[in-house]
């Protein structure tokens, strides 16, 4: 079945067809890494890893690249109050990115190309672009001409009047209209810099990512994913520079935008203290429950971040894990691939909470049957749509082993739960209920249907 995306620069849902078939291009913007990523950074993360798992499924060869920033001002400056050069600050947050998006699900990108070895391409980039009248030199600062690409404000859907109205516009007296931006700055001797045509100096942010594109994926790629925030001034600049380096080729066919993450429906900000970092999440609740939450939502609305949101998330895959567990000597009939249904969701622009649906309706159809050859189709069914989402990536056993203060016993539970079971049957119903009790006081909740007896952590 066909995969339909929204588009933002068409503002509507469009049937997506790649340039090559045959080498399917996406390019999400990465980390800047100076600190630990927080939720915001998470929901990114997964929402593009997701978009990776469906394409994959449509197509065989999927390239995707996911940079790092690791020259920025702002890691300048945690390097220069550390007295340590930034390749110490960017290589250590980096593993932390590393290590926490890995904690919740997130695929590894085929590429991860790091800003700082792309400088030749950039600086090869800003000459094309100078030469053709699309960006010039002043005072050893390299800015694009905004004036001259008649597209720009196209993505944000503004005039460029009113996104410098809208934007903070840094209206220096070399620039010759306000809505030019840097590409290339000066760096004094105390900061880090490269030689260029015009001194030296570092990259401009929005350079970076197109260079980046340009060698490794080429001049036209099919999807570019990011955060809203992204689209202006980040995502603009992004293709006024590359299709303007390109003879006006098409810089790329398909914009994804994921929606930010509130807490408790209030913007997520350093000044109101509520930003939330994934490692202090991670302490809470297991990865794969975190990254269920995030994916509760639809990718382009904002999702508020709460105790029910996450709690929600994990009684779910209790529910998952739990018939998972119930059918362990089943074997999945066929490919592992996800229903018609999950898959008709997801290929409707990322529906997820829609392919959650089918997948609790599937748990609800496995606890009633009791053919094996449905229960294998079941049972392929939901690892299908599972690997899709990148949930039930993990043995039942280990996922119930999970609890708040420490790790339950399981081989403790299931003998206390294969004790209440042959008490149930010789009618000793007051045993039975000491043990449930029991189990209630471990922290485990147990439910008795069709298959037996099911157990998950409160």
């Amino acid at each position: 079945m066909p995969l339909y995306l929204h588009n933002s620069l068409t503002r509507r849902k469009e049937l997506f067809v790649p340039g090559d078939p045959e080498r399917v291009t996406m390019y999400a913007c990465g980390p800047t890494v100076y600190n630990p990523p927080h939720i915001g950074n998470a929901r990114a993360a997964v929402v593009y890893d997701m978009l990776y798992r469906v394409l994959r499924r449509h197509y065989a060869n999927v390239v995707y690249a996911r940079n790092i920033t690791d020259v920025d001002d702002k890691i300048n400056l945690a390097a220069r109050e550390q007295g340590v050069p930034i390749s110490v600050i960017s290589e250590r947050f980096a593993e932390i990115y590393h290590r926490d998006m890995a904690a919740l699900g997130a695929l590894d990108p085929v590429i991860e190309p790091k800003a700082t070895e792309h400088i030749p391409r950039m600086i090869a980039m800003m000459e094309k672009l100078i030469a053709s009248g699309h960006a010039y030199v002043a005072e050893g600062h390299v800015l694009f001409n905004v004036p001259s690409f008649d597209a720009y404000g196209r993505l944000a859907g503004r005039s460029r009047d009113e996104m410098i109205a809208g934007a903070r516009v840094d209206v220096a007296p070399f620039k010759r209209d306000p809505a030019d931006f840097v590409m290339w700055k000066p760096s004094p001797g105390d900061l880090p810099g490269w030689d260029s045509p015009w001194g030296r100096g570092r990259p401009g942010w929005h350079i970076e990512c197109s260079a980046m594109i340009e060698q490794h994926l080429g001049q036209t790629i099919d999807i570019h994913g990011g955060g809203n925030d992204l689209k202006f001034p980040h995502h603009e600049n992004e293709i006024a520079q590359g299709t303007c380096a390109h003879d006006g080729a098409l810089y790329c066919r398909y914009w994804v935008h994921n929606g930010f993450v509130e807490i408790e429906n209030e913007k997520m900000s350093k000044s109101l203290g509520n930003v939330l970092l994934v490692q202090n999440l991670l302490q809470r609740f297991p990865g794969e429950a975190i990254r269920l939450a995030l994916l509760k939502g639809r990718y382009r609305e904002p999702i508020s971040w709460s105790e029910g949101l996450i709690g929600d998330a994990k009684s779910q895959l209790d529910r998952l894990y739990g018939v998972l567990r119930r059918m362990r000597d089943v074997a999945p009939a066929g490919p592992i691939v996800p229903s018609a249904d999950f898959a008709s969701a997801m290929d409707d622009d990322l529906n997820s909470p829609q392919a959650l649906a089918v997948l609790m309706e599937l748990v609800t159809r496995a606890n009633v049957a009791t053919d094996e050859a449905e229960l294998g189709q079941l049972k392929a069914a939901l690892l299908g749509g599972g690997y899709e989402l990148g949930i039930l990536q993990q043995d039942p056993e280990a996922w119930f082993s999970y609890a708040s203060g420490g790790a339950i016993d399981v081989a403790q539970v299931d003998a206390l739960i294969a004790a209440r079971t042959a008490a149930r049957a010789a009618k000793q119903w007051a045993e039975a209920d000491r043990l449930r009790a029991e189990l209630t006081a471990l922290g485990v909740q147990i439910e008795d249907g069709a298959q037996g007896t099911t157990w998950r952590t409160h």
